[in-house]
This record gives C-alpha cells, structure tokens and sequence, in this order.
C-alpha cells in the first residue's frame, strides 16, 4: 500500500574464461555485460532512483583506459546506462566487434568483471555523486578501488573519527564514501607491504608490479577494516587488477547469494534473480553466511573466507514480508503462510459473518498472503461443512446438503492499482482529492448495507494512503464494516539498517500510542522517557531501548482500534477496524529471519539501540519547542 524505500541492489559479473570462450559458446563477448543487465533488471523492484555499472578490463592493452563507470537518475537509469555503454561501442567496425581479442584489449566495457548496483535513498540525499558504484582512482592498477553496497552503518561518525585519527581526510561523510576511503587506505597499505616484500626477493620494474597484483589479499584489507562497522551491509568490491569481494554483515541483516561454475561467477541480492538469469535451480544458489566474505584473486580463484565472527542472528524479516521478489519458492511460502495465520482474528473482526464476507487484497504487494489467506478459509469453511453435515438428522434432505454444500468463500479483487495520479497541485484538500483515485474499485463486488469487506496488505506504516485513498474508495461500496488487515505487526520503531524509515512520527503506531498516553493523562511518562533515552544515547555502547516504554501500557488491539479512529476521513460513517499480524505469527511463518526491530524494538545492535533513542528525544524536542 505505501511504498517503503530500501536500499539497495547489488550485482556482480566475474567472468572465468578469455572474451573468445564466450563468443565462440554463446555468439558474443558480452555476455557477461548481458547478465548483468539481467541482473539488474530482475532486481529493479530494490532500487529506482538511480543505477551504476563498473567494468574491469583485465586485458586492456598498456596505456588504455582497464577501469569503467557508468551511472545515471532515475526510473530509467537501468535502461539509460546501458544504452550509454552501446554509445561506447558505436565507433568500432563489425569486424572489431567481433573479435573477441581485439575487444578485450581495446573496446571500452568488453571486461571480465562486471559490478552493478541500484539505489534507494535511505538520507535524503540524492544526485548522480551518490549512486554507486563509487571509485577511488591510481595510477596503480591494484590500488583502484570500485564499491557498492546494499547497506546502512549506524556509526558513520565513529568511522570518519578512527580514519581520520590514521592521517587521512575525507571529503565527504557519507557511508559509503568513508568506507571507500577506509578500504582504500588498506588496500594502499596492502600493495605498499607487497611492494617491499617483492623488492626483498629483488625483483625490479614491471616484476614488482605484477607480484602486487598477483598476491593482493583482500581478505587481510578486510579484516583491518571491517570489525569497526556497525550495520546492516553487503559490501562488493573491485580493483583494477581483478581482485573481487562480497562481504556480507555479521548479523545477516542484509541477504548475499552467489553461483559459481566453471564459466562465471555472479552475486546478487535475491536467490530467484540468479536463478533467472543463470538458468539454475534454487539448490545451485547458494546464501553468503554471517560476516563471510566471497572473495576471488585476479587469476581466478574463489575463497569464502570468515572476516567478523558471526552474531547473534538477525535476518531482515522485511526482506520476507515485503522486499524481495515474491517468485523465490521460500519466500512465496512464507507470504502465504502469512495470510494464513490471520483467520481467527479477521473473523474476530467481521463477529464470524463469514458467508457475509467480501475478503480481497491491495494490489499488488499482499497478493501472495492474500492466496494463503483464502486457503485458510477454505479449510476452516469444509470443516464447518463436515460438522453441519454430521448434525443433520438422518435421511439427510437434499436441499438442507446443496444450501451446506454451496458455501464459498467470498473472493473478489475489490481494489485495482490505477495509472500513477500525479499530485501536482501542491494544496491540501487538491493533494488529497486526486490522491484518492490512486486506486480504483469493481462496483457490485459487494452487496451494499450488508457485506463486510475484508481486505488485506503487506504492511500499514504510516497509514498516509490509507486515509487518503484505500478507505476512501472502499466506502464508495457501502460496506457494512471496512476491515484492514495487515499481513505484518505494526511497525512501531525506525530502521537504520537500510530502509527508508527513521522519523519516529511517521508511524501510524507512534502516533496511536501518544495520542493514548495523552488522552490518558500520563504525559509526565512521555518526559520520563526522553530524558532516559538521552542518557542511553550518550553510552559508548547503547543497551537498552526505552522507547519500547511507550507501548508497555497498551496492548496491540488498542493502538489497532486508536488507529481506525485516527485514519478514519471526516466523510466516511462505515465503521473500521485494523487487524494486524502478531509477532508471533510472523515469526511461525517466517522462522529464518529473526531480525524484527521494526516491530518488537530488538535492535541487534548497539548502533540501532543508540539511534532509536535519539530519534526520540528528537521527537519530543520538536513537539516541546
């Protein structure tokens, strides 16, 4: 229903034959730049703000150009960057295109490695300087540096303090550029202590040069670096010698999957990605473990390599719930299990009037719990029919068997996503008329005055489209009771690990338990709070989350019924209720990511714990000034 932002998507391309092997099996040099667009293209859904792309090429003849970047805004970034890269190969004849020889020594983007990336922005921040990949240049092909991450670090402040304490001055401070100039000063170091171990073994020139490149350990430029970062991160890099790393965060907060045959290797984000693009089956893919690091040297070699010692476990559960593409096996099965828990309270909710019961869905996110939903039901339904049926009195009538018999789950798509409606009118009341067609309903689906209508979504975050579009339209069917379901627990607490939620006051659910901690007179509690959250954000290592204390006093049904109130339009008299999933609920359908700050304030670490408690005593700085 409300688009959350999440950053990011990564790809990476390593190509382990000559460009000719490639021309020769599959009629073109590029392929490996082929399966990176595919890759990139199937991961769309991570990132639409912009896109980059990086090649290295490993042949490149002395004095040409073996480093190359292209990046672009918006929507289309994908599509543009690569048709930037076909502009590079307009200038050369059909006969140097098809030289796979002449191409990898001489035709920009014709590489052996490939690294893509597409962006969210999780700051504010935006413009081409921000989309990865990022890339620290040198005249020193093994001192290149070329990253992009799906990440968020919590301590970019005690990073920049601890680099800057090594003599170096970065000119930026964002995440991703100080950790480009972290790595980049280790890997500096690295080729400088290669540099004297060569000349010890009295090699000279152009030897010494080839020695650094074939003994760069970037698992050792790793672990000087990495132990200080305090996130939710997949981190892939390159150098311009062909050194190759996917580091993934200790917590497994962030997902890594990669494939490897004897042909290539690729990384990405999301397992059904690679199956795609690669033709392979699930059990060919294979998930990047806690603080593990893929690596692979110039020459080829691949290692998995354990750099941080793995955490507790936290998995993104959003990433099940949301992000990812639905067409993964696992996931699928998790979103539908989703739906499935959910029967008891939704006929809570209709007071078990489920022959009277329009249940539909938001498109298009909720369509897989929604599946799981109705399967739910219709087991529950055949199992009331079996018990009617063994009540009825021998002979058993006909007609009493067909009226039994006949019962069915009432499943209509009610809601359709509309064209994007572009809210150009900046005023309010003209920013919610043309925000309320944003989806559009099937007229008659539901007998007016007397069904209930039940639909169900993914998520209710901030509830802004709720009150200005979903409710609103439903209302135009005259529904006996409107019922929101959200297959998710509310979202009471920020991310900070990578998704575009971090102000504690766009939360529907923050706002919720204000309100009734007001209402209640206990207001002192909401000062209480803020001055043991300041005192927390103050610790060298942050332990506990006192805004958990804010929803200690009420249970979830209350904030439920506190949010109806509260997103319910002045026009709309049909009575609302909100049904949220449980914790519990959510963690029988999604038994592998235990990562649920979002909803349980369980930060796995202390960078999370510390920034909940300052978004809060901002919060209520904001609200006393």
């Amino acid at each position: 229903m409300e688009t959350l932002k999440h950053e990011c998507g990564v790809a990476m391309v390593r190509l382990l034959k000559p460009l000719k092997y490639y021309q020769e099996k599959y009629g073109t040099w590029a392929y490996g730049l082929n399966k990176l667009y595919l890759l990139m293209e199937k991961q769309h859904n991570r990132g639409q703000e912009g896109a980059g792309l990086a090649a290295v090429k490993m042949q490149a003849a002395p004095g040409e150009e073996f480093f190359y970047r292209e990046r672009s805004l918006g929507t289309g970034a994908i599509s543009e960057i690569f048709a930037n890269v076909g502009r590079t190969l307009a200038p050369y004849s059909a006969e140097e295109m098809a030289d796979a020889d002449f191409a990898a020594q001489h035709i920009p983007f014709a590489g052996e490695l490939y690294m893509g990336h597409l962006r969210y922005s999780t700051t504010g921040k935006s413009g081409l300087s921000y989309v990865h990949p990022f890339m620290r240049r040198n005249n020193w092909r093994a001192k290149n540096l070329c990253l992009c991450a799906n990440f968020n670090m919590t301590n970019v402040d005690e990073i920049f303090k601890n680099i800057a304490r090594n003599g170096q001055h970065p000119r930026m401070v964002s995440d991703t550029y100080i950790l480009l100039e972290q790595l980049g000063h280790r890997l500096d170091r690295e080729s400088e202590r290669l540099f004297v171990e060569a000349q010890q073994k009295g090699l000279e020139g152009c030897d010494i040069t080839q020695y650094i490149e074939q003994h760069i350990d970037m698992a050792h430029v790793l672990e000087t670096a990495a132990p200080i970062w305090d996130g939710g991160y997949v981190v892939c890099g390159v150098t311009g010698s062909g050194e190759m790393f996917t580091l993934r965060d200790p917590w497994g907060i962030r997902p890594a999957f990669y494939y490897h045959d004897d042909e290539v290797l690729v990384v990405a984000s999301e397992r059904p990605v690679i199956q795609t693009a690669m033709a392979t089956e699930a059990e060919c893919v294979h998930e990047l473990k806690p603080g593990q690091a893929l690596i692979m040297n110039a020459a080829g070699q691949l290692r998995l390599q354990q750099i941080i010692e793995p955490k507790t476990f936290a998995a993104c559960v959003f990433e099940r719930v949301y992000f990812s593409r639905g067409s993964d096996k696992d996931i699928y099965r998790e979103r539908k299990m989703l739906g499935r828990t959910l029967q008891k309270p939704i006929l809570k909710a209709v007071e078990g009037e489920i022959d009277d019961t329009v249940f539909s869905y938001i498109p298009n996110t909720a369509e897989s719990a929604y599946y799981g939903l109705i399967e739910g039901l219709e087991d529950l339904l055949s199992r009331q029919k079996a018990e009617q049926i063994k009540a009825l009195n021998q002979p058993i009538d006909d007609a009493q068997l067909n009226r039994i018999l006949s019962r069915r789950v009432r499943a209509e798509k009610v809601a359709w996503k509309d064209i994007k409606m572009r809210t150009f009118i900046a005023e309010g009341n003209s920013r919610s008329e043309l925000a309320a067609h944003v989806y559009d309903i099937t007229y008659g689906s539901v007998v007016s005055g007397k069904d209930n209508l039940v639909v169900i979504d993914d998520s209710i975050v901030r509830g802004t489209t709720l009150k200005e579009s979903i409710i609103r339209i439903l209302d135009r069917l005259h529904p006996k009771r409107i019922v929101v379901v959200s297959s998710s627990p509310q979202v009471k607490y920020p991310d900070y690990y990578g998704i575009d939620m971090a102000q504690m006051d766009e939360f529907i659910a923050f706002k919720a338990a204000i309100a009734l901690t007001r209402e209640r007179g206990e207001e002192k509690r909401l000062e209480d709070i803020y001055h043991r959250c300041k005192a927390e954000a103050a610790k060298p290592i942050a332990e506990v989350n006192h805004v958990k204390d804010i929803y200690a006093h009420f249970s979830d049904e209350e904030i439920s019924e506190k949010m109806a109130e509260m997103l319910r339009p002045e026009e709309v008299t049909t009575p609302i209720r909100i049904v949220y999933q449980t914790l519990e609920g959510l963690h029988e359908a999604c038994p592998n990511s235990p990562g649920d700050w979002y909803f349980s304030g369980n930060y796995p670490t202390p960078g999370g714990t510390r920034r909940v408690c300052m978004a809060y005593a901002d919060w209520y700085e904001r609200e006393m000034a």
